[in-house]
């Protein structure tokens, strides 16, 4: 099997071409697996992306109720008072078989100011951001001005729309229904979120307009330059750097923070090559919701994680790694990109600092130590021909693929010179595995039991020292083989 990249046509279940897929298959048959569950597992983790599917409406309309009744747990937060989703949240869900992404968000209103414009806000970032809608109406109440203005604001993304007339709870109230036909936004769908009744018809039309989850994500990179987000919390010099590397000045830089609103896509030529810069405002610790442009910038930060390939964390090095620092790392990780720190006005530093940084770095990311690591100055300029190789890195670690005989000769070797402990006179282990894809890197490994968080971060650590894989987050999921009460 050519290990670079596919050959010939689509090919399903990941990396897997026929013949091995169907030695796969035959090996999880003898050890006690389900055909189908094994098929279902690298399909799942060969897929990029799920859909996503935003729910919105204006305030206390049910969408939180609704995205319950949609993942089948109480999940989202209800209460019998507008505006208590403030943030969007995301969930996974299953309906008929397929799994997307729901996105709760706050209620919409328009022309308003302070809390409730951000949360308008954050409601037309999930349109953007989604694949398809559910648009929420209380058919009690029919269509307002509010709902004519989300219908406006639908119009204009050209998404899937799927009109959802909650609060019917009886064959009386879908009377009620049939009037926001007048919205022009397609057959009103009667629902009662609260019981569930006519989920079920509502989600089927889902399903039909929201796209299929990407296909598994081998093969060749998309075209065009690749794609950088620039991120990092307020003032930490991102905006400063975009215009170093641009050569000129390309984006306003103040003292004051905060200073960039929207992310700004720039091409730029490093190190011989074109690269897509995006220069995104800065993640605020937990931005204070009457402020909404901070608010919606931190949503279109997330927004240019979502759009990028790799992820050039900037820390300040004059101040200490903060919670914060950390939970920008962590977005980036959860968003599957690869990854580079960029330990910025690294000039400023004296010997002291520097101690006491390496301190701090060895202790408060030490879950990222498989990152490039980069020490610059966006003010002068020093060491940023030391970004691209970094970059570069990080990229092929993304993208790197580990054919399935020469991850399960791994796999061996690890089950006999490092066991899984016995835990309750049982010794689980691991009985295969395949990568079902990459960017990032996800594995399936099928086993004989539970295993523990701290094995599967030792067989990561032992991915990593055998394989590369820097600068990429790396995804590990496990099935366990089911007692089936036959003999194998």
């Amino acid at each position: 099997m050519n290990e670079q990249g596919h050959s010939g046509g689509e090919q399903e279940h990941g990396e897997l071409g026929e013949t091995e897929l169907a030695e796969f298959m035959r090996l999880a048959t003898e050890e006690g697996f389900d055909p189908d569950e094994v098929g279902e597992a690298l399909d799942e983790a060969g897929h990029g992306p799920l859909p996503v599917l935003a729910v919105i409406g204006r305030p206390n309309v049910g969408k939180s109720t609704l995205v319950n009744r949609i993942i089948g747990r109480r999940e989202a937060v209800v209460e019998d008072r507008p505006g208590v989703t403030r943030d969007r949240v995301t969930y996974e869900a299953e309906w008929a078989g397929r799994r997307f992404k729901v996105v709760d968000t706050g209620g919409w209103e328009q022309d308003v100011l302070g809390i409730d414009a951000s949360v308008a806000a954050q409601a037309e970032f999930a349109v953007e951001a989604a694949d398809a809608v559910v648009f929420v109406v209380d058919a009690a109440v029919g269509a307002t001005d509010t709902d004519e203005a989300v219908v406006k604001l639908l119009r204009r993304a050209g998404k899937p729309v799927v009109l959802c007339a909650n609060k019917v709870d009886g064959p009386s109230g879908e009377a009620d229904a049939t009037y926001l036909w007048s919205l022009g936004l397609g057959e009103p769908h009667p629902v009662s979120a609260l019981h569930g009744r006519g989920t079920g018809d509502m989600l089927d039309e889902v399903l039909r307009v929201l796209p299929e989850a990407p296909p598994q994500t081998f093969g060749s990179p998309l075209g065009g330059p690749r794609r950088i987000a620039l991120v990092g919390r307020p003032n930490v010099g991102k905006s400063s750097m975009l215009n170093k590397v641009a050569g000129e000045e390309r984006v306003v830089v103040d003292e004051l923070a905060g200073t960039t609103r929207d992310p700004v896509d720039e091409l730029v030529e490093l190190g011989g090559k074109s690269w897509m810069f995006v220069d995104t405002a800065g993640i605020r610790r937990r931005v204070h919701l009457q402020e909404g442009a901070d608010y919606y910038a931190s949503l279109r930060t997330a927004a240019a994680l979502e759009k990028a390939e790799v992820a050039v964390v900037l820390l300040d090095v004059s101040e200490s790694i903060s919670v914060q620092d950390q939970r920008i790392i962590s977005s980036a990780v959860e968003a599957g990109r690869a990854l580079v720190l960029a330990y910025n006005k690294w000039d400023t530093l004296d010997e002291e600092r520097r101690y006491y940084l390496e301190r701090e770095i060895e202790r408060e990311l030490a879950q990222v130590r498989w990152a490039p690591r980069v020490n610059v100055s966006a003010r002068t300029g020093r060491h940023l021909e030391k970004l691209v190789p970094a970059i570069e890195t990080a990229l092929a670690g993304w993208e790197t693929r580990v054919p399935t005989g020469k991850l399960n000769a791994f796999l061996g070797e690890i089950a006999a010179s490092h066991p899984h402990p016995v835990r309750g006179g049982k010794q689980p282990r691991v009985l295969f595995g395949t990568q079902a894809g990459s960017k990032p890197p996800r594995f399936v490994l099928f086993a004989s039991g539970f295993l523990e968080a701290g094995y599967r971060r030792f067989i990561e650590r032992r991915l990593r020292e055998q394989f590369g894989f820097e600068g990429t987050p790396i995804q590990i999921s496990v099935r366990v083989r089911e007692k089936r009460g036959r003999k194998k």
